[in-house]
Protein backbone atom coordinates (compact mmCIF):
# COMPACT_ATOMS: atom_id res chain seq x y z
CA UNK A 1 0.00 0.00 0.00
CA UNK A 2 1.25 3.00 -0.88
CA UNK A 3 1.86 5.71 1.35
CA UNK A 4 1.68 9.59 1.41
CA UNK A 5 4.07 11.93 3.20
CA UNK A 6 2.41 14.54 5.62
CA UNK A 7 1.78 17.63 4.24
CA UNK A 8 0.66 21.24 5.45
CA UNK A 9 -2.87 20.54 5.20
CA UNK A 10 -2.87 17.33 7.42
CA UNK A 11 0.21 17.59 9.85
CA UNK A 12 0.28 20.35 12.55
CA UNK A 13 3.00 20.37 15.15
CA UNK A 14 1.04 20.34 18.27
CA UNK A 15 1.67 22.92 20.48
CA UNK A 16 -0.49 24.17 23.17
CA UNK A 17 -0.36 27.89 21.93
CA UNK A 18 -3.56 26.91 19.60
CA UNK A 19 -5.64 26.86 22.45
CA UNK A 20 -5.01 30.76 23.18
CA UNK A 21 -5.66 31.71 19.76
CA UNK A 22 -8.98 29.17 19.12
CA UNK A 23 -10.53 30.77 22.63
CA UNK A 24 -9.61 34.20 22.16
CA UNK A 25 -11.08 34.16 18.34
CA UNK A 26 -14.40 32.19 19.59
CA UNK A 27 -14.55 33.91 23.35
CA UNK A 28 -12.84 36.66 23.24
CA UNK A 29 -15.15 38.92 25.90
CA UNK A 30 -15.11 35.79 28.41
CA UNK A 31 -13.42 36.77 31.49
CA UNK A 32 -10.03 34.61 31.49
CA UNK A 33 -8.15 35.37 34.33
CA UNK A 34 -9.10 36.67 37.72
CA UNK A 35 -6.50 38.12 40.60
CA UNK A 36 -7.99 40.69 43.44
CA UNK A 37 -9.88 43.47 41.49
CA UNK A 38 -7.87 42.92 38.50
CA UNK A 39 -9.74 40.61 35.62
CA UNK A 40 -8.60 40.32 32.35
CA UNK A 41 -10.78 38.81 29.02
CA UNK A 42 -9.37 36.25 26.66
CA UNK A 43 -8.76 38.47 24.03
CA UNK A 44 -7.19 40.83 26.42
CA UNK A 45 -4.96 37.78 27.81
CA UNK A 46 -4.23 36.91 24.11
CA UNK A 47 -2.97 40.61 23.23
CA UNK A 48 -0.72 40.64 26.43
CA UNK A 49 0.70 37.72 25.73
CA UNK A 50 2.10 39.08 21.74
CA UNK A 51 2.93 41.97 23.75
CA UNK A 52 5.07 40.15 26.25
CA UNK A 53 6.77 37.86 23.10
CA UNK A 54 7.43 41.26 21.17
CA UNK A 55 8.77 42.79 23.92
CA UNK A 56 11.01 39.60 24.83
CA UNK A 57 12.14 39.44 20.88
CA UNK A 58 13.21 43.43 20.85
CA UNK A 59 15.13 42.31 24.20
CA UNK A 60 17.18 39.80 21.93
CA UNK A 61 15.38 36.55 22.88
CA UNK A 62 15.28 34.08 20.52
CA UNK A 63 14.47 30.38 19.41
CA UNK A 64 15.87 28.51 22.39
CA UNK A 65 16.96 30.92 24.87
CA UNK A 66 15.73 30.41 28.82
CA UNK A 67 13.21 32.88 30.26
CA UNK A 68 12.98 32.56 33.91
CA UNK A 69 10.04 33.65 36.31
CA UNK A 70 10.09 33.66 39.75
CA UNK A 71 6.42 34.84 40.83
CA UNK A 72 3.45 33.84 42.73
CA UNK A 73 0.83 32.46 40.59
CA UNK A 74 -0.59 36.22 38.84
CA UNK A 75 -1.90 37.14 35.40
CA UNK A 76 1.85 37.56 34.60
CA UNK A 77 2.46 34.17 35.26
CA UNK A 78 -0.52 32.65 32.82
CA UNK A 79 0.98 35.08 30.26
CA UNK A 80 4.49 34.05 30.40
CA UNK A 81 3.05 30.38 29.98
CA UNK A 82 1.95 31.93 26.34
CA UNK A 83 4.48 34.70 25.66
CA UNK A 84 7.40 33.15 26.58
CA UNK A 85 7.06 29.98 24.12
CA UNK A 86 5.72 32.66 21.62
CA UNK A 87 8.90 34.59 21.26
CA UNK A 88 10.90 31.26 20.91
CA UNK A 89 11.56 31.13 24.27
CA UNK A 90 12.17 28.59 26.99
CA UNK A 91 9.61 29.08 30.15
CA UNK A 92 11.89 28.80 32.84
CA UNK A 93 9.20 29.05 36.20
CA UNK A 94 11.26 28.74 39.60
CA UNK A 95 10.14 27.44 42.74
CA UNK A 96 9.79 30.77 44.95
CA UNK A 97 10.77 28.97 47.77
CA UNK A 98 14.13 28.58 46.75
CA UNK A 99 17.15 29.89 48.84
CA UNK A 100 19.65 32.67 47.29
CA UNK A 101 22.19 29.70 46.11
CA UNK A 102 20.15 27.53 44.64
CA UNK A 103 18.22 30.62 42.96
CA UNK A 104 21.86 31.48 41.51
CA UNK A 105 22.67 27.66 40.69
CA UNK A 106 19.76 27.54 38.67
CA UNK A 107 19.86 30.80 37.11
CA UNK A 108 23.15 29.87 35.33
CA UNK A 109 22.49 26.61 35.08
CA UNK A 110 19.21 27.37 32.42
CA UNK A 111 21.43 30.06 30.87
CA UNK A 112 18.56 32.60 32.04
CA UNK A 113 19.04 35.72 29.14
CA UNK A 114 15.71 37.20 31.13
CA UNK A 115 14.52 37.22 34.72
CA UNK A 116 11.16 38.03 35.36
CA UNK A 117 10.92 38.69 39.10
CA UNK A 118 7.79 38.84 41.49
CA UNK A 119 9.03 42.15 43.88
CA UNK A 120 7.13 39.78 46.73
CA UNK A 121 10.84 37.80 46.44
CA UNK A 122 12.81 40.91 45.36
CA UNK A 123 15.13 39.94 48.52
CA UNK A 124 16.16 36.44 48.07
CA UNK A 125 16.03 37.40 44.00
CA UNK A 126 18.34 40.13 44.83
CA UNK A 127 21.07 38.09 46.63
CA UNK A 128 20.79 35.50 43.95
CA UNK A 129 21.83 37.79 41.53
CA UNK A 130 24.67 38.52 43.79
CA UNK A 131 25.88 35.39 43.56
CA UNK A 132 25.66 34.46 40.08
CA UNK A 133 28.21 34.01 37.49
CA UNK A 134 26.10 35.65 34.77
CA UNK A 135 25.69 39.34 35.47
CA UNK A 136 24.16 40.20 32.17
CA UNK A 137 20.40 38.77 32.88
CA UNK A 138 17.78 41.54 32.00
CA UNK A 139 15.72 41.47 34.60
CA UNK A 140 11.74 42.69 34.62
CA UNK A 141 9.82 42.89 37.89
CA UNK A 142 6.25 42.30 38.54
CA UNK A 143 5.10 45.25 41.07
CA UNK A 144 2.75 43.73 42.60
CA UNK A 145 0.81 46.13 44.80
CA UNK A 146 -0.55 43.02 47.13
CA UNK A 147 3.20 42.51 47.62
CA UNK A 148 5.68 44.05 49.56
CA UNK A 149 9.32 44.25 48.15
CA UNK A 150 11.52 46.51 46.11
CA UNK A 151 12.19 46.99 42.55
CA UNK A 152 15.80 45.55 41.28
CA UNK A 153 14.91 45.36 37.40
CA UNK A 154 15.54 47.48 34.68
CA UNK A 155 12.14 48.44 34.18
CA UNK A 156 8.79 46.86 35.11
CA UNK A 157 6.76 44.03 33.27
CA UNK A 158 3.50 47.09 32.41
CA UNK A 159 6.12 48.86 31.29
CA UNK A 160 7.81 46.70 29.41
CA UNK A 161 5.17 45.25 27.56
CA UNK A 162 3.82 48.91 26.59
CA UNK A 163 6.12 49.57 24.35
CA UNK A 164 6.00 46.18 22.46
CA UNK A 165 5.59 45.21 18.86
CA UNK A 166 2.89 42.33 19.12
CA UNK A 167 4.16 39.46 18.00
CA UNK A 168 2.58 37.01 15.41
CA UNK A 169 0.87 34.71 17.12
CA UNK A 170 2.38 31.36 15.45
CA UNK A 171 3.24 27.80 16.82
CA UNK A 172 6.59 26.54 16.83
CA UNK A 173 7.94 24.65 13.76
CA UNK A 174 8.67 21.25 15.42
CA UNK A 175 6.50 20.04 17.99
CA UNK A 176 9.59 18.54 19.88
CA UNK A 177 10.95 21.88 20.58
CA UNK A 178 11.85 22.92 24.26
CA UNK A 179 9.12 24.62 25.67
CA UNK A 180 9.55 24.65 29.07
CA UNK A 181 12.89 23.84 31.72
CA UNK A 182 11.45 22.94 34.77
CA UNK A 183 14.18 22.24 37.83
CA UNK A 184 13.24 19.20 40.64
CA UNK A 185 13.47 20.18 44.17
CA UNK A 186 16.68 19.19 44.82
CA UNK A 187 16.17 16.85 47.79
CA UNK A 188 19.39 15.23 47.26
CA UNK A 189 22.44 17.14 45.14
CA UNK A 190 21.88 19.68 42.82
CA UNK A 191 18.06 20.08 41.11
CA UNK A 192 17.95 18.65 37.77
CA UNK A 193 16.45 20.53 35.00
CA UNK A 194 13.82 18.69 33.14
CA UNK A 195 12.89 19.10 29.66
CA UNK A 196 9.29 19.58 28.22
CA UNK A 197 8.36 19.88 25.00
CA UNK A 198 5.62 21.84 23.19
CA UNK A 199 4.05 18.05 22.44
CA UNK A 200 3.88 16.82 25.56
CA UNK A 201 2.24 19.82 26.86
CA UNK A 202 -0.51 20.01 24.20
CA UNK A 203 -1.32 16.49 25.21
CA UNK A 204 -1.45 16.64 28.97
CA UNK A 205 -3.57 19.37 28.61
CA UNK A 206 -6.05 17.68 26.27
CA UNK A 207 -5.52 14.37 28.05
CA UNK A 208 -6.90 16.20 31.17
CA UNK A 209 -9.88 17.18 29.99
CA UNK A 210 -11.10 13.42 29.72
CA UNK A 211 -9.46 12.44 32.74
CA UNK A 212 -10.68 14.87 35.46
CA UNK A 213 -13.96 15.03 33.51
CA UNK A 214 -14.32 18.69 32.93
CA UNK A 215 -17.48 20.39 31.09
CA UNK A 216 -16.82 24.11 29.38
CA UNK A 217 -16.07 26.80 31.08
CA UNK A 218 -14.98 25.78 34.65
CA UNK A 219 -14.78 27.84 37.31
CA UNK A 220 -11.03 27.27 38.31
CA UNK A 221 -9.31 28.22 41.39
CA UNK A 222 -4.93 27.87 41.14
CA UNK A 223 -4.04 26.93 43.99
CA UNK A 224 -1.00 24.71 42.39
CA UNK A 225 1.80 26.86 42.14
CA UNK A 226 2.87 27.38 38.91
CA UNK A 227 6.48 26.68 39.04
CA UNK A 228 5.03 23.09 39.17
CA UNK A 229 5.23 21.34 36.68
CA UNK A 230 3.91 24.00 34.89
CA UNK A 231 0.74 24.26 37.35
CA UNK A 232 0.45 20.66 36.53
CA UNK A 233 -0.57 22.19 33.21
CA UNK A 234 -4.25 23.19 34.45
CA UNK A 235 -3.20 26.58 32.83
CA UNK A 236 -3.38 25.40 28.83
CA UNK A 237 -6.22 22.72 29.84
CA UNK A 238 -8.36 25.80 31.06
CA UNK A 239 -7.65 27.41 27.66
CA UNK A 240 -9.38 25.10 25.95
CA UNK A 241 -12.30 25.06 27.90
CA UNK A 242 -12.63 29.00 27.97
CA UNK A 243 -12.37 28.58 31.72
CA UNK A 244 -12.22 31.60 34.16
CA UNK A 245 -8.83 30.96 35.86
CA UNK A 246 -8.98 32.70 39.23
CA UNK A 247 -5.40 33.53 40.83
CA UNK A 248 -4.80 33.32 44.53
CA UNK A 249 -1.11 34.25 46.29
CA UNK A 250 -2.63 33.48 49.80
CA UNK A 251 -3.27 30.31 50.68
CA UNK A 252 -4.10 30.21 54.18
CA UNK A 253 -7.69 27.97 54.78
CA UNK A 254 -9.74 30.78 55.61
CA UNK A 255 -8.73 32.61 52.18
CA UNK A 256 -9.20 29.65 49.89
CA UNK A 257 -12.60 28.94 51.15
CA UNK A 258 -13.26 32.62 50.80
CA UNK A 259 -12.06 32.09 47.49
CA UNK A 260 -14.35 29.58 46.49
CA UNK A 261 -17.53 30.60 48.13
CA UNK A 262 -17.06 33.88 46.10
CA UNK A 263 -16.80 33.39 42.84
CA UNK A 264 -18.47 29.68 42.83
CA UNK A 265 -15.47 27.92 41.99
CA UNK A 266 -15.95 24.48 39.98
CA UNK A 267 -12.57 23.07 40.37
CA UNK A 268 -9.64 23.51 42.07
CA UNK A 269 -6.36 21.52 42.33
CA UNK A 270 -4.25 20.97 45.31
CA UNK A 271 -1.20 19.06 47.26
CA UNK A 272 -2.69 16.84 49.89
CA UNK A 273 -1.00 19.00 52.87
CA UNK A 274 -3.86 21.65 51.32
CA UNK A 275 -6.73 19.80 51.37
CA UNK A 276 -5.76 19.02 55.26
CA UNK A 277 -5.37 22.39 56.09
CA UNK A 278 -8.99 22.84 54.71
CA UNK A 279 -10.71 19.98 56.40
CA UNK A 280 -8.82 21.00 59.97
CA UNK A 281 -9.56 24.79 59.24
CA UNK A 282 -11.56 26.57 62.09
CA UNK A 283 -15.23 26.48 62.04
CA UNK A 284 -14.96 30.33 61.27
CA UNK A 285 -13.08 29.50 58.38
CA UNK A 286 -15.36 26.84 56.61
CA UNK A 287 -17.81 27.89 54.26
CA UNK A 288 -20.45 25.32 53.92
CA UNK A 289 -20.72 23.81 50.43
CA UNK A 290 -24.17 24.00 49.08
CA UNK A 291 -22.55 21.93 46.20
CA UNK A 292 -19.98 19.99 45.08
CA UNK A 293 -16.74 21.15 43.57
CA UNK A 294 -14.36 18.56 41.50
CA UNK A 295 -10.94 18.67 43.70
CA UNK A 296 -7.29 17.07 41.69
CA UNK A 297 -4.55 16.15 44.30
CA UNK A 298 -1.32 15.04 43.93
CA UNK A 299 1.95 14.59 46.08
CA UNK A 300 2.68 13.24 48.81
CA UNK A 301 -0.34 9.78 48.97
CA UNK A 302 -3.53 11.53 50.30
CA UNK A 303 -4.14 9.39 53.64
CA UNK A 304 -7.91 7.92 53.16
CA UNK A 305 -9.12 9.94 56.81
CA UNK A 306 -8.24 13.31 55.12
CA UNK A 307 -10.30 12.07 51.70
CA UNK A 308 -13.05 11.30 53.61
CA UNK A 309 -12.97 14.60 55.23
CA UNK A 310 -12.80 16.29 52.09
CA UNK A 311 -16.27 14.00 50.82
CA UNK A 312 -17.96 15.76 53.61
CA UNK A 313 -17.12 18.88 53.29
CA UNK A 314 -18.48 18.60 49.37
CA UNK A 315 -14.95 17.99 47.59
CA UNK A 316 -15.08 15.33 44.92
CA UNK A 317 -11.49 14.78 45.31
CA UNK A 318 -9.49 12.92 42.06
CA UNK A 319 -6.01 11.66 43.15
CA UNK A 320 -3.53 11.96 40.27
CA UNK A 321 0.38 10.80 40.82
CA UNK A 322 3.03 12.11 38.62
CA UNK A 323 6.37 13.91 38.70
CA UNK A 324 7.99 16.67 37.33
CA UNK A 325 10.05 14.42 34.80
CA UNK A 326 6.72 13.57 33.35
CA UNK A 327 4.90 16.87 33.02
CA UNK A 328 2.97 16.04 36.33
CA UNK A 329 -0.09 13.50 36.47
CA UNK A 330 0.56 10.51 34.54
CA UNK A 331 -1.63 8.31 36.74
CA UNK A 332 -5.41 8.82 38.10
CA UNK A 333 -7.59 7.01 40.76
CA UNK A 334 -10.53 6.98 37.70
CA UNK A 335 -13.86 5.83 39.76
CA UNK A 336 -15.64 2.72 39.45
CA UNK A 337 -19.51 2.39 39.26
CA UNK A 338 -19.31 0.18 41.43
CA UNK A 339 -17.73 1.83 44.14
CA UNK A 340 -20.97 4.60 44.58
CA UNK A 341 -22.03 1.74 46.43
CA UNK A 342 -19.08 1.78 49.11
CA UNK A 343 -19.34 3.17 52.54
CA UNK A 344 -17.33 6.43 52.99
CA UNK A 345 -14.72 4.83 54.54
CA UNK A 346 -14.25 1.90 52.19
CA UNK A 347 -14.67 4.92 49.38
CA UNK A 348 -11.85 6.94 50.91
CA UNK A 349 -9.78 3.92 50.72
CA UNK A 350 -9.93 3.13 47.36
CA UNK A 351 -9.74 7.30 45.99
CA UNK A 352 -6.57 6.77 48.21
CA UNK A 353 -4.88 4.66 45.42
CA UNK A 354 -2.79 6.24 42.56
CA UNK A 355 -4.94 4.49 39.84
CA UNK A 356 -4.20 3.41 36.44
CA UNK A 357 -2.79 5.31 33.51
CA UNK A 358 -4.03 8.63 32.72
CA UNK A 359 -5.39 9.21 28.68
CA UNK A 360 -2.46 10.33 27.76
CA UNK A 361 -0.20 7.49 29.00
CA UNK A 362 0.52 4.56 26.52
CA UNK A 363 2.08 2.51 29.72
CA UNK A 364 2.31 2.39 33.58
CA UNK A 365 4.49 -0.73 34.79
CA UNK A 366 5.09 -2.09 38.21
CA UNK A 367 8.28 -4.14 38.23
CA UNK A 368 10.94 -5.92 40.79
CA UNK A 369 13.73 -3.74 41.26
CA UNK A 370 16.02 -6.61 40.80
CA UNK A 371 14.55 -8.37 37.86
CA UNK A 372 12.97 -5.60 36.17
CA UNK A 373 10.06 -8.29 35.61
CA UNK A 374 6.13 -7.21 36.49
CA UNK A 375 5.30 -7.92 39.41
CA UNK A 376 2.00 -9.93 40.37
CA UNK A 377 -1.35 -8.00 40.34
CA UNK A 378 -1.79 -8.95 44.12
CA UNK A 379 -1.84 -5.92 46.14
CA UNK A 380 1.39 -7.18 47.97
CA UNK A 381 4.44 -7.44 46.18
CA UNK A 382 5.88 -4.41 45.79
CA UNK A 383 7.77 -3.03 42.37
CA UNK A 384 9.17 0.72 40.98
CA UNK A 385 6.75 2.30 38.88
CA UNK A 386 7.58 3.03 34.94
CA UNK A 387 6.24 4.98 32.59
CA UNK A 388 5.80 5.18 28.95
CA UNK A 389 4.42 7.80 26.81
CA UNK A 390 4.28 11.00 25.09
CA UNK A 391 4.18 13.04 28.63
CA UNK A 392 7.59 11.90 29.28
CA UNK A 393 10.28 14.27 29.96
CA UNK A 394 13.03 15.14 26.31
CA UNK A 395 15.76 14.51 29.03
CA UNK A 396 17.81 16.08 31.64
CA UNK A 397 19.12 19.45 30.56
CA UNK A 398 22.83 18.98 30.43
CA UNK A 399 22.86 15.64 31.93
CA UNK A 400 23.22 12.99 29.45
CA UNK A 401 24.50 10.48 32.03
CA UNK A 402 20.93 10.98 34.37
CA UNK A 403 18.83 10.80 31.32
CA UNK A 404 20.65 7.52 30.27
CA UNK A 405 20.06 5.86 33.56
CA UNK A 406 16.43 7.34 33.75
CA UNK A 407 15.10 6.17 31.07
CA UNK A 408 17.53 2.52 30.88
CA UNK A 409 14.27 0.66 30.83
CA UNK A 410 12.94 1.56 27.58
CA UNK A 411 10.83 3.94 29.95
CA UNK A 412 11.23 6.38 32.80
CA UNK A 413 12.15 4.97 35.94
CA UNK A 414 9.96 6.50 38.30
CA UNK A 415 12.49 5.73 41.63
CA UNK A 416 8.37 5.35 43.40
CA UNK A 417 7.78 1.82 45.10
CA UNK A 418 4.23 0.76 44.56
CA UNK A 419 2.24 -2.44 44.43
CA UNK A 420 -0.75 -3.50 41.81
CA UNK A 421 -4.07 -4.59 43.06
CA UNK A 422 -6.55 -7.27 41.49
CA UNK A 423 -8.16 -4.85 39.31
CA UNK A 424 -5.36 -2.96 38.24
CA UNK A 425 -5.08 -0.30 40.49
CA UNK A 426 -1.47 0.85 41.57
CA UNK A 427 -0.56 1.71 44.90
CA UNK A 428 2.23 4.08 46.17
CA UNK A 429 4.05 2.71 48.88
CA UNK A 430 6.89 4.63 49.23
CA UNK A 431 10.08 6.51 47.29
CA UNK A 432 12.75 3.90 47.20
CA UNK A 433 15.06 5.90 49.39
CA UNK A 434 12.51 6.19 52.29
CA UNK A 435 11.46 2.42 52.85
CA UNK A 436 12.67 1.78 56.14
CA UNK A 437 14.37 -1.74 56.40
CA UNK A 438 14.24 -2.74 60.03
CA UNK A 439 15.75 -6.07 60.85
CA UNK A 440 15.29 -7.09 57.45
CA UNK A 441 11.46 -6.31 57.53
CA UNK A 442 10.57 -3.72 54.80
CA UNK A 443 8.32 -0.58 56.49
CA UNK A 444 6.14 1.45 53.79
CA UNK A 445 6.30 5.27 55.91
CA UNK A 446 3.27 5.74 53.92
CA UNK A 447 1.30 2.83 55.39
CA UNK A 448 2.30 3.96 58.83
CA UNK A 449 1.41 7.93 57.92
CA UNK A 450 -1.94 6.53 56.62
CA UNK A 451 -2.58 5.17 59.99
CA UNK A 452 -1.41 8.02 62.05
CA UNK A 453 -4.30 10.32 59.73
CA UNK A 454 -6.47 8.49 61.56
CA UNK A 455 -5.75 9.82 64.79
CA UNK A 456 -7.72 12.60 66.53
CA UNK A 457 -4.93 14.91 67.06
CA UNK A 458 -3.05 14.90 63.82
CA UNK A 459 -2.97 17.34 61.40
CA UNK A 460 -0.49 15.68 59.35
CA UNK A 461 2.54 13.08 59.89
CA UNK A 462 5.75 12.03 58.34
CA UNK A 463 8.00 8.48 58.76
CA UNK A 464 11.17 8.17 58.41
CA UNK A 465 14.10 6.05 58.78
CA UNK A 466 16.28 6.20 62.77
CA UNK A 467 19.84 4.74 63.49
CA UNK A 468 18.85 2.01 65.57
CA UNK A 469 22.26 -0.46 66.83
CA UNK A 470 19.84 -3.61 67.37
CA UNK A 471 17.52 -3.20 63.95
CA UNK A 472 19.44 -0.99 61.84
CA UNK A 473 16.87 1.51 61.78
CA UNK A 474 13.60 1.77 62.52
CA UNK A 475 10.79 4.53 62.16
CA UNK A 476 10.65 7.67 63.25
CA UNK A 477 7.21 9.64 63.25
CA UNK A 478 6.96 13.43 63.09
CA UNK A 479 3.79 14.74 64.03
CA UNK A 480 2.40 18.06 63.56
CA UNK A 481 -1.23 18.50 65.96
CA UNK A 482 -4.48 19.64 64.78
CA UNK A 483 -4.67 23.80 66.07
CA UNK A 484 -5.76 23.56 69.89
CA UNK A 485 -5.23 19.71 70.37
CA UNK A 486 -3.35 18.49 73.21
CA UNK A 487 0.12 17.03 72.55
CA UNK A 488 -1.02 13.10 72.83
CA UNK A 489 0.72 11.15 75.48
CA UNK A 490 3.43 9.48 73.79
CA UNK A 491 2.97 5.93 75.74
CA UNK A 492 -0.87 5.62 74.77
CA UNK A 493 -0.02 6.76 71.49
CA UNK A 494 2.01 3.89 70.30
CA UNK A 495 -0.27 1.46 72.35
CA UNK A 496 -2.92 3.20 70.02
CA UNK A 497 -0.08 2.49 67.23
CA UNK A 498 -0.09 -0.96 67.88
CA UNK A 499 -3.59 -1.76 68.25
CA UNK A 500 -3.60 -0.58 64.60
CA UNK A 501 -0.33 -1.96 62.70
CA UNK A 502 2.67 -4.88 63.72
CA UNK A 503 4.70 -4.26 66.46
CA UNK A 504 7.80 -3.79 63.59
CA UNK A 505 6.06 -0.82 61.92
CA UNK A 506 5.15 1.19 65.14
CA UNK A 507 7.41 4.17 65.32
CA UNK A 508 10.21 3.72 67.87
CA UNK A 509 9.84 7.42 68.58
CA UNK A 510 7.29 10.64 68.15
CA UNK A 511 8.33 13.94 67.60
CA UNK A 512 6.10 16.89 67.50
CA UNK A 513 6.43 19.95 65.30
CA UNK A 514 5.36 22.07 62.46
CA UNK A 515 6.42 19.91 59.45
CA UNK A 516 8.78 21.00 56.92
CA UNK A 517 6.78 22.06 53.63
CA UNK A 518 8.00 22.58 49.67
CA UNK A 519 5.97 25.68 48.28
CA UNK A 520 4.11 22.90 47.15
CA UNK A 521 3.04 21.77 50.05
CA UNK A 522 4.96 18.68 50.25
CA UNK A 523 6.53 17.37 53.35
CA UNK A 524 10.25 17.78 53.17
CA UNK A 525 11.14 14.14 54.36
CA UNK A 526 15.34 15.03 53.65
CA UNK A 527 15.11 17.28 56.73
CA UNK A 528 13.33 15.02 58.74
CA UNK A 529 15.51 12.11 58.07
CA UNK A 530 18.51 14.73 58.77
CA UNK A 531 16.54 15.48 62.44
CA UNK A 532 15.94 11.31 62.60
CA UNK A 533 19.64 11.37 62.39
CA UNK A 534 20.69 13.46 65.15
CA UNK A 535 17.93 12.00 67.96
CA UNK A 536 19.67 9.92 70.63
Amino acid sequence: MKEYAPSAANFVPLSPLSFLSRTATIFPDRTAVVYGERSYTWAEVQTRSQQLAGALNAAGIGLGDVVSVISANTPEMIEAHYGVPLAGGVLNAINVRLEPETLAYILDHAETKVLISDSAFSQSVKKALELTENKDILVIDICDPAAEGDQIGSQNYESFLSNAVLAEFVGPENEWQTLALNYTSGTSGRPKGVLYHHRGAYLMAMGTIPGWNIGQHPNYLYCVPLFHCNGWNHVWTMTILAGTIHCIRDLSPGNVWSEIERHQITHFGAAPIILGNLVNASSKEVYPLERSIEVMTAGAPPPAAILEACASLGMNVIQVYGLTETYGHTVACQPQEDWLSKKPEELATLKARQGVAFPITEQVRVVNVNTRKDVPADGETEGEILVRGNTVMKGYYKDEQATLEAFADGAFRSGDVAVRHPNGYVEVRDRLKDVIISGGENISSVEVESILYTHESVAAAAVVAMPNEKWGEVPCAFIELKQGARTPDIDGLRLWCRERMAGFKTPKRFEFLTLPKTATGKIQKFELRKLARDLD
